[in-house]
């Protein structure tokens, strides 16, 4: 594993760009409907939802149609790429492309794969990487102007963003239990298919008020798609997420972190931000590519710096998964430490000071310090939050606060320093970034 150091002192402040209007006025997702109220969830109890055995088998189920309701035929085929079974002609894709004015893309080629899957970097410079692509180079600067910037660490000192990559997992149920019983709400990158295959998974994570973002339809290395497959990987994903959990993403993961500026400025104009991260647990390679004692060092790793100081400057974005037993076991043994080695364990929205991450601006993130003050992360309602002005900037900074804020600073100024062991959602602690080199050829990310 390669780790590349950043000093990383200052907030990042994700430069969110407007986002594609399908009719004059009206954002693209304005469109769709969902029956969900993410402050109101009430999860139907079957097997699915109520076994908390880590071997219980995944059951099929349709889910209740008075909350969600799937037609097939409004949807790309299941972990196929999203322009299948016709969505690429469908009259909501054709007009949400046409509302995009493509003359300003970037001129950059798709990526090609070898017989083994793997990217083909042969002829691409990636010295000096001109289209800022992290397969080549890990970059998460990037080139080109007019695209959101990559989230890639947190701002927060001893701070470790928790995330989960690939749900929502059919057999989550006793994992979701425990991040609740510790008070722990994490960023949840969900896959689109995922989502459809496993609705009540997605509505028990937004219950939760976990930070729930986007993964993708398919899960596929985004720079070998082409310009419409890419808008259809997110705008699918993106309407399956809103379907299951009342809210649209604001904010997205590549999978395998597979991105290039061209990727960027596609998500740009669905207003999406990208975020990576800067420590990789490799957690999805226990048992295939590295064994179980290898990724019990990864984490001892990265807890061991939770306690010598290497994070007093600036947080870290953990990469970890909720694809399976193992990986969730991981977590479930390994959070107890985490916790202890850092001084806060909290979602990247969190971590990031970001107040709406969600296109909808009914749902709010307290800023860091505020959360941690009032113990509370994950979403809340925005007037809450923000009060009765729901207007103001995306990303917040530490130094703001609205009138609720202030108050709760007031009430408990010392909490607001980050008092050790605070429960604010997720709580772990980076300083310099460390971006993992991950090996393309893995299956997960």
């Amino acid at each position: 594993m390669k780790l590349i150091f950043i000093t990383a002192a200052l907030a990042q402040v994700a430069s969110l760009s407007s986002a594609a209007s399908v009719e004059s006025g009206k954002e693209f997702w304005e469109s769709w409907t969902s029956q969900i109220d993410p402050f109101n969830v009430t999860i139907p109890k079957i097997t699915q939802t109520t076994s908390i055995d880590p071997f219980q088998e995944c059951v099929d189920y349709i889910p209740d149609s008075s909350l969600i309701t799937i037609n097939p035929k409004e949807w790309p085929t299941i972990w196929d790429t999203a322009t299948t079974n016709g969505m690429n002609e469908s009259a909501e894709f054709k007009a949400l492309k046409g509302s995009i004015d493509w003359t300003k893309a970037p001129n950059i080629q798709v990526r090609q794969k070898d017989a083994n899957g793997n990217l083909i970097m042969t002829g691409y410079d990636q010295n000096s990487d001109p289209d800022c692509w992290w397969s080549a180079s890990t970059c998460v600067h990037p080139k080109l102007q007019d695209v959101n910037k990559d989230v890639y660490y947190c701002s927060e000192p001893e701070t470790w963003g928790l995330s989960y990559d690939d749900g929502p997992n059919c057999s989550h149920n006793a994992f979701y239990n425990f991040l609740q019983e510790k008070d722990l709400k994490a960023t949840m990158f969900y896959i689109g298919s995922n989502v459809l295959d496993w609705p009540y998974g997605a509505m028990r994570g937004i219950r939760d008020g976990h930070h729930i973002a986007d993964h993708t339809w398919s899960h596929q290395p985004m720079t070998t798609l082409n310009n419409d497959e890419v808008l259809a990987e997110f705008y699918y994903s993106m309407k399956a997420i809103h379907l299951a959990t009342g809210v649209t993403p604001r904010y997205w993961r590549p999978p395998y972190g597979d991105v290039d500026d061209r990727v960027r400025w596609v998500a740009t104009q669905l207003g999406l931000t990208t975020v990576v991260w800067s420590l990789d647990t490799d957690d999805w390679a226990a048992g295939l590519t590295e064994t179980l004692a290898q990724v019990q060092g990864n984490y001892d790793a990265f807890i061991d710096m939770g306690k010598n100081g290497t994070f007093k400057a600036g947080g870290q974005i953990v990469l970890s998964h909720e694809i399976n037993n193992t990986t969730m076991q991981l977590a479930v043994d390994n959070l107890p430490k985490i916790l202890d080695a850092y001084e806060h364990v909290v979602d990247v929205a969190t971590c990031m000071n970001i107040t709406y991450p969600y296109q909808e601006r009914t749902v709010a993130f307290f800023p860091f310090n505020i959360a941690i003050a009032k113990n509370k992360t994950g979403d809340q309602p925005a007037t809450a939050v923000v009060g009765t002005n729901t207007n103001g900037p995306v990303t917040a900074t530490g130094a703001w606060v609205s009138e609720t804020g202030k108050a709760a600073l007031q009430a408990s100024p010392d909490a607001a320093q980050g008092t050790k062991k605070s429960s604010a959602a997720f709580h772990i602690a980076p300083n310099a970034v460390l971006l993992v080199v991950v090996v393309m050829s893995a299956i997960f990310f």
